[in-house]
């Protein structure tokens, strides 16, 4: 028997493990970056032009945007929103 047989979810498996919360995290900050490069595509805005609507540097947005940094800041989420000419949505489902 593996490590891992008789778990029913993975989320259960996770939680045992003690991954759960950054695994989520990690999950939750992909998927919002993918809709962030998605939106960069529709309005034809690269990084450098997005990071001078933000008022920052390219190698902060490069942080914002990577997938292993999960600790954002709300507050760089709606500037990077608003240079994109969106609107941040945050909703406990």
């Amino acid at each position: 028997m593996g490590k891992y047989d008789g778990y029913s979810t993975l989320q259960e498996m996770l939680v045992e493990d003690g991954t759960f919360e950054s695994v989520t995290a990690r999950a939750t900050k992909r998927a919002l970056v993918l809709d962030i490069q998605d939106a960069m595509k529709a309005s034809k805005v690269g990084k450098s032009d997005l990071a001078r609507k933000m008022e920052t540097s390219r190698a902060q947005l490069d942080r914002l945007l990577a997938v292993d940094t999960t600790g954002v800041s709300l507050d760089s989420l709606v500037r990077l929103s608003n240079a994109l000419g969106r609107r941040l949505e945050v909703k406990l489902v």
